[in-house]
């Protein structure tokens, strides 16, 4: 199968070359035509994030991210990277909204950067709107500008300006920019195109292509494609210093917000711990607590001495209280107070001294005197005196002591309370205290954070570093030329091929030899086509242009067909033996334009160049094929059998070596007349004068000529036409050769091409095909 796939592409070889020569052109065009677009490629390390969390938990988890793959950060970089917000700034900076384009051999050449000598600024168009023109140099320094386009609408017109000048157009007010790239005399013309910046946008986006350089790792590889090489550079130059400013932006702005915060919490935490110091402060205020511990001492302290001048007021009273009552008893008269009755007061003491010396005295004088004696009664008068006035301070002494006694209760009362509150007092004050000690370390901890994001502000660093600077390869990445021209090659061999087979998969006529292998029919040969091929657009269709008489064989030829006819006559001559009187051989196929008569016609010459006396006989009564070949006499066969001639020796005309016995006029009635006696004593009569005798007969499936005429036939050629008979009637052919319908039936295959014959059918090695292509006529 490959083999013969191969032969039959070979037999269309022109077809190949012609495929090729417009594939491989179309692509050499397409590469000429199509800009080169190249790729510029950088990258980057982004360092890790100083402020996730360094705890084990962490690191592990982290750790574990990295190594699956699925380092969050890493993929949200990278989305910045591409991010809308990124690329417009990219585009807004580098101004790639604009584009310059010079007019070049195949394509229009992007001009950018040092290249570009002029720079120009639309003043007052939107960055949404588009707009057009064309921008000449002129060698004075003037510029014309035309082809005003804007927002899609020619407005035509033109204008003459100065390089570094504003000047007013149809689509705005421009800006006309020398660069270092401007020479004074120039002259050049560019095509300017601007774009919204929202588009802009996206072709630049689109444009990029970040991808991370190893899932392990932290490197980011960055790609833009474009026409022009500086462009793409500048474009990821661009793209990682937008990014780093936005880091540090958005770095920085959590700075800000986390000042705001520390600021906020400051206060709240300022005004809190205020409240809890004036909470402590007047806690211990109204409880008189300058300290808890002291405090408690003190009360004891107090406690313990109003104890002690409790028990001194108790004997102080009982002791006055005494004195009081012995100096009312009257059996005390007379007596001395005690001097030593432990009464606190000198007052009273001195009384009692005074008492007791006056009373002594007295008692002198009364002991060598009498009581009237007026020194004794004087005495007696001071003494009731200062006995009365004695009785009269104990009375106030007794009253001082019960009020010393009731504040001594009081104050040992105020000190036991106190002593009793003392916990109560320290276990609140230390929660307050513990409030304050919290909410101060915590005011400590923010003002300490708020000097370090005041430092990290100021010294933000970007949190990428460049592996790669942007750099381009000298090969562009599109078009592919080896690719293209690979396609083309693929197509331009594909192409043919697919039609060739195509082709062969829905011809269901036979093709050639293999197609006749399984029948039992005997073959004689094959006759390859020689002569003019139909055109392209008529191969795909059964019916075939109208051919003129073509006479192939003659002596001294030694060409191909003439060789496949001297094939064929070998062939007839070994396998049928026409030295044992096998003298008629009747000529027919399944359909027109199978070639029948032109085998008839140069086979019989085939046999008259052997010396061989041969007779041709047109009996295709009804389209009188073979007597074109002589020119289609109207005196023939039709005449001898209806019986207007009765000596047939009149009508034969030479053709070449051969004689032919023409139609004649086409009768109304070719089956009657091939029906009756007198056409088969004409074959008997002509055996006799003939070595060999050709009948051309119609096709078997148009008319029942062919079996009237097969009783007188010794044995019938039946021509398969490859390309034109269908396979199915082969069923048919083999039929009637079991059968034995036809005298010594036996094929012979006509009209093989080089791709049916390498097809496997034969191996003339060159394309031929067959004679009489054409409707039921010359060469059927």
């Amino acid at each position: 199968m490959v083999r013969d796939g191969f032969y039959l592409c070979l037999a269309h070889w022109k077809w190949f070359v012609l495929s090729l020569l417009v594939c491989l052109s179309s692509a050499t065009y397409y590469l000429l035509r199509t800009p080169k677009t190249y790729v510029a490629s950088a990258s980057i390390l982004i360092k890790p994030d100083s402020n996730k969390g360094n705890t084990p938990d962490e690191l592990l988890a982290r750790r574990m991210n990295v190594e699956s793959g699925l380092d969050a950060q890493m993929t949200n970089e990278m989305l910045s990277l591409k991010s809308v917000t990124i690329t417009r700034a990219v585009a807004e900076r580098l101004n790639l909204d604009v584009e310059y384009t010079h007019k070049g051999m195949f394509h229009p050449k992007v001009i950018y950067g040092s290249e570009l000598p002029v720079k120009t600024e639309f003043l007052n168009i939107s960055e949404e709107q588009t707009a057009s023109l064309s921008l000449t140099l002129m060698a004075d320094g003037r510029v014309l500008l035309e082809n005003f386009v804007r927002d899609g609408q020619n407005l035509g017109g033109s204008v003459l300006s100065q390089v570094g000048k504003r000047c007013a157009t149809p689509i705005g007010l421009l800006k006309l920019t020398p660069t270092n790239a401007y020479r004074k005399g120039m002259t050049d013309e560019y095509d300017i195109k601007r774009s919204s910046i929202s588009t802009t946008a996206a072709i630049v986006r689109s444009r990029f292509d970040v991808q991370l350089s190893d899932k392990a790792s932290t490197i980011i590889d960055i790609r833009y494609s474009d026409v022009n090489t500086a462009r793409a550079k500048d474009a990821i130059d661009m793209l990682i210093s937008v990014y780093n400013e936005n880091w540090v932006k958005d770095r920085n702005q959590i700075s800000v917000s986390t000042n705001e915060f520390i600021k906020e919490r400051l206060s709240v935490i300022q005004r809190e711990l205020g409240n809890v110091d004036q909470n402590i402060a007047g806690y211990k205020s109204a409880n008189l607590l300058p300290d808890v511990e002291q405090s408690g001492s003190m009360a004891m302290a107090q406690a313990n001495d109003a104890e002690i001048k409790a028990r001194e007021l108790s004997t102080q009273t009982y002791m006055t209280r005494h004195v009081r009552e012995y100096l009312t008893d009257g059996r005390h008269e007379n007596q001395v107070l005690p001097s030593n009755s432990g009464i606190n007061n000198p007052s009273i003491q001195a009384q009692i001294n005074d008492y007791n010396s006056k009373l002594l005295e007295r008692n002198r004088l009364l002991a060598t005197s009498s009581a009237q004696n007026p020194a004794v009664m004087d005495l007696e008068t001071q003494l009731g005196s200062i006995r009365r006035g004695i009785i009269q301070s104990l009375d106030n002494e007794l009253d001082m002591l019960k009020t010393q006694q009731r504040a001594t209760e009081a104050s040992h009362s105020e000190a036991t309370s106190r002593i009793s509150a003392n916990p109560r007092q320290a276990s609140y004050l230390l929660s307050v205290e513990r409030q304050q000690k919290v909410k101060e370390s915590l005011y400590i901890f923010l003002l300490q954070k708020r000097e370090e994001n005041e430092l990290s502000q100021a010294f933000t660093a970007y949190n990428t570093q460049i592996i790669e600077t942007p750099h381009v390869t000298g090969t562009p990445a599109t078009p592919v030329s080896k690719k293209i021209l690979g396609i083309a090659l693929l197509l331009g061999l594909g192409i043919p091929a697919a039609l060739i087979f195509a082709r062969e998969g829905f011809n269901t006529t036979v093709r050639g030899r293999k197609d006749l292998e399984d029948m039992s029919v005997p073959l004689v040969g094959e006759l390859p086509f020689k002569g003019k091929k139909r055109p392209v657009w008529q191969r795909w269709r059964k019916q075939t242009i109208v051919a003129q008489p073509n006479m192939v064989v003659a002596d001294q030829q030694r060409d191909i067909i003439n060789e496949a006819f001297r094939t064929v006559r070998t062939k007839l001559e070994f396998s049928m033996g026409f030295d044992n009187g096998c003298k008629v051989i009747m000529v027919t196929s399944m359909n027109p334009g199978s070639g029948k008569t032109f085998i008839t016609a140069n086979l019989s010459t085939a046999y008259a160049l052997k010396g061989k006396r041969v007779l041709v006989m047109d009996l295709d009564l009804r389209k009188a094929s073979l007597s074109q070949y002589v020119g289609n006499p109207q005196i023939g066969l039709s005449n001898y059998l209806s019986g207007q001639i009765n000596d047939w020796h009149k009508i034969i005309i030479p053709l070449g070596q051969v004689d032919c016995l023409p139609s004649g006029v086409i009768p109304p009635n070719p089956a009657e007349l091939l029906s009756t006696s007198r056409f088969r004593d004409l074959i008997e009569t002509v055996r006799q004068e003939y070595d060999l005798i050709f009948i051309d007969c119609p096709p078997v499936e148009i008319v029942a000529d062919a079996e009237i005429i097969n009783p007188v036939a010794d044995l019938t050629l039946f021509v398969v036409r490859a390309g034109l008979m269908e396979r199915s009637f082969l069923n048919d052919i083999e039929r009637w050769y079991l059968d034995k319908k036809f005298h010594n039936l036996t094929l012979l295959l006509n009209g093989t091409t080089d791709a049916l014959g390498r097809y496997g059918y034969h191996k003339y090695g060159y394309g031929y095909g067959g004679y009489g292509y054409g409707g039921y006529g010359y060469g059927k």
